[in-house]
């Protein structure tokens, strides 16, 4: 079962900082999963669209300049970072899950993956593009990357979307997988990720059911992990 750090390591470092992700990576963990806007043409690494919650900014993202947003204190210091400084910290040691979260995101996080893949040495199957945005996702998978659908509640009818989108994964919230979900999912020839999930109790219990990956604050947590 892949253990992705959710936001990094978003239980011991402010989630979505180049320290929250080099922290899951020492962790073992296999995939690390981050948020993303676009402003000012520039993909950065942002849960909200607000900043209050994880900056000491106040208001809208998109009402701030990106000189200003990346000089907010995002945790211990850190800054809000680039996706392009996570594509350079991860450096293809580990799956990177990019979640599509501001409106016309699809765009710019398309063009700086295709720089990647085109001249930097990493693959397509290095990331798993997902949202709850199906239109974004489609323009991702049109080009060439796996994509996850997000479900806020039950995934029972993933079907027929799975189906339209080529969808590579189905990502469902702890409380609604079951082991018949997995089962039909499978049956579909598609993933099942399962967030967020932070007891071992729970990870072994998924781990038994079948799922094939988890998003986790704690990578430490993980069955088997030393760390």
């Amino acid at each position: 079962m892949l253990c992705i750090g959710h936001r990094g390591a978003a239980g011991h470092e402010p989630e979505n900082t180049i320290r929250s992700v080099c922290r899951a990576l020492e962790m073992g963990a296999g995939g690390v999963e981050i948020d993303v806007h676009c402003l000012e043409g520039e993909v950065i690494v942002i849960h909200d669209s607000r900043l209050n919650r994880t900056t000491n900014g106040r208001g809208r993202l998109r009402r701030h300049t990106l000189a200003a947003v990346r000089r907010l204190d995002a945790g211990k210091g850190e800054r809000v970072p680039l996706l392009r400084e996570v594509l350079e910290a991860v450096d293809r040691r580990a799956l990177l899950n990019i979640e599509l979260k501001g409106r016309g995101t699809a765009g710019p996080v398309l063009a700086l993956l295709q720089e990647y893949t085109a001249h930097c040495g990493w693959e397509p199957s290095d990331f798993l593009i997902s949202s709850f945005n199906r239109a974004e996702l489609r323009q991702l998978r049109e080009a060439g990357f796996p994509i996850g659908i997000l479900f806020a509640r039950s995934a029972r009818t993933f079907r027929p979307l799975a189906r339209a989108l080529g969808a590579w994964s189905i990502h469902v919230p702890l409380a609604h997988v079951t082991a018949g979900l997995v089962s039909r999912v499978h049956a579909d020839d598609r993933k099942v990720l399962v967030f967020t999930v932070n007891s071992r109790e729970e990870m072994e219990r998924l781990e038994k059911m079948g799922v094939d990956g988890i998003f986790t604050d704690y990578p430490n947590l993980m069955p088997g992990f030393a760390k």
